[in-house]
C-alpha cells in the first residue's frame, strides 16, 4: 500500500499546520508505515524540527496522527 507521510509544525495560537516535508512510503500495512514515519521524524533532514506527523492513505484520507507532545491516534 502506498502512504504519504507529512511532517509539519503547529502554530500555537490557532493550531494551523505548516507542512515541512512529504514522503511517499510503500508499506505492507499501516503499522509498517507508522514505524517508518516515527523513525523519519527523528532522522529526516528538514528546514525546521517538526511538531507532528500524519499519514495519509492512497485516497488522501488521514489514517494516523502522531506527535511527541500529543500522542497518536
Amino acid at each position: 500500500m502506498m502512504f504519504v507521510i507529512e511532517f509539519f509544525r503547529v502554530r500555537g495560537t490557532d493550531e494551523a499546520h505548516a507542512t515541512l516535508d512529504r514522503v511517499e512510503h510503500d508499506a505492507a500495512d499501516l503499522e509498517d508505515a507508522k514505524v517508518r514515519a516515527q523513525s523519519l521524524f527523528e532522522t529526516l533532514d528538514m528546514p525546521q524540527k517538526p511538531d507532528a506527523l500524519r499519514i495519509l492513505d492512497h485516497s488522501g484520507d488521514e489514517v494516523f496522527f502522531w506527535s511527541p507532545q500529543y500522542g497518536g491516534s
